[in-house]
């Protein structure tokens, strides 16, 4: 399947304004998200406003740094790591929380820049990726939400020749989940619609809270010694033997730096800003359904997914809630009112949700990279960056942090992989890019239509 659709869209445009008591006000909580509203743990986390000294910086607080922090602190290493605003802020605690195997769009047009080898390297890791989360979810034991089985619904021909296509494939490869090509008389088993032709159950994909997720990810780190900051906007990095990054009241000085802030690097580091499109999408909740509406809507409880470039993602809550997702918007303008987007939408698919009270809102910005390969690099022996994951963030972040802490230990082979591959930086600049991007998808989205 091709990773051009943007499989987790993660999500804020309306951010809730909190007052606190030992903290300056802050508009920057969490997004007024399904998610934040049943989270387990609120987290509290200090201000930097201290000057230390570690192993290990590590900067931004989504799936990228803090699953780096935790694979870092269980090898041994000291580890800081500072958060703009709160941990899962930004796409790691307001996507789709979409868990679907595969990393980037088709590894093997980067043969002739990694060899055979990386190519096989990227398809692997792209299989393990979701049984790495799994691993982590029971070694912690982390209450996110679990829930396997995850349908590829085809709304033309040729999205059941694709599947076909990538059904065989994972065959070959002896894919350990089952897997079944399901056709057009026996969708309604899997999805409450008349909208898809037919598709692929894949019972080694599913769906979670990701907020839970990263939020338990990070007290796990917590409890192997990382040391986590909130409220700890970097805003310069000093590059050198010991990289030095500070915030307005501390700095860490480290052996090794990680840059995983992704769409909201912004300027922090331009030679890598360029090379990542922020781009806003955007999901609805309903309120708490009747067994006989959602087990009408999703009687599998899968997560599923269309497979248009501009694609429709949903999937039921714990509490039985539809959360349905979509509308990526590379325009750089996020829509006025997000349930008059969005609605429509899901009516389209599910029009029996016409009476049905939208509980919660919330949109915005993932990371986009030209080629939809996630990024995963290094600006200096000793500075490290993973962004860019397009969508399919939730599974291809934790890869990420797996072969950036390979690496620092000193088994390059599969980070060598991913930083082999050239990136290009978005034409246009800050002001046209988001634009000009906008200005191509027009093609793809015309072809959703043919």
């Amino acid at each position: 399947m091709t990773e051009t659709s943007v499989r987790e869209a993660p999500i804020t445009v309306d951010i809730v304004t909190h007052k606190r008591t030992r903290r300056p006000v802050h508009s920057d909580r969490h997004a007024d998200s399904y998610y934040a509203a049943t989270v387990n743990t609120q987290t509290d986390y200090p201000v930097l406003d201290e000057h230390i000294t570690t192993d290990i910086c590590i900067v931004g607080g989504g799936f990228s740094g803090v699953a780096s922090a935790l694979e870092l602190t269980e090898r041994g290493f000291n580890v800081v790591l500072l958060e703009a605003r709160k941990i899962g802020w930004g796409a790691s605690g307001r996507n789709g929380g979409q868990l679907i195997r595969g990393i980037g769009d088709n590894p093997d047009q980067f043969r002739n820049q990694i060899g055979q080898d990386g190519v096989e390297a990227i398809h692997t890791m792209g299989l393990e990726a979701v049984d790495l989360v799994r691993k982590r979810i029971a070694k912690y034991d982390i209450q996110c939400d679990l829930k396997m089985g995850y349908f590829d619904a085809a709304m033309k021909p040729r999205h059941l020749r694709e599947l076909k296509e990538d059904y065989e494939w994972m065959q070959s490869r002896e894919y350990p989940h089952d897997l079944k090509m399901i056709s057009q008389e026996q969708v309604r088993d899997i999805v409450g619609t008349d909208r898809y032709i037919g598709g692929m159950v894949d019972m080694g994909s599913g769906h979670l809270h990701p907020l839970n997720l990263c939020i338990g990810e990070a007290e796990a780190a917590a409890k192997h010694g990382a040391r986590l900051f909130e409220y700890s906007k970097v805003n310069k990095i000093q590059k050198g033997d010991k990289p030095k990054v500070f915030t307005d009241r501390g700095s860490v000085t480290a052996d090794f730096l990680i840059l995983g802030g992704n769409a909201y690097m912004g300027d922090l580091e331009p030679s890598i800003g360029g090379k990542v499109l922020p781009a806003g999408s955007y999901i609805i909740a309903t309120e708490s359904l009747e067994p006989s509406v959602y087990n009408s809507l999703i009687p599998s409880d899968y997560a599923i997914c269309d497979m248009n470039v501009a694609l429709d993602y949903f999937r039921l809550s714990a509490d039985k809630r539809l959360l349905f997702g979509g509308m990526c918007n590379y325009s750089g303008r996020d829509p006025k009112d997000i349930v008059e987007s969005m609605r429509p939408k899901m009516l389209r698919v599910f029009p029996q949700l016409k009476d049905a009270k939208i509980d919660y809102q919330w949109g915005g910005m993932i990371g986009i990279g030209a080629n939809r390969m996630p990024q995963i690099g290094r600006l200096e022996p000793n500075i490290y960056y993973a962004q860019a994951y397009s969508g399919h963030g939730v599974n291809a972040t934790h890869t990420a942090a797996r072969v950036l802490a390979e690496a620092i230990s000193g088994q390059a082979q599969r980070f060598d992989a991913y930083a082999k591959i050239r990136h290009m930086t978005f034409p246009g600049g800050k002001t046209f890019r988001s634009p000009l991007l906008a200005l191509g998808m027009l093609w793809y989205r015309l072809k959703d239509m043919l």
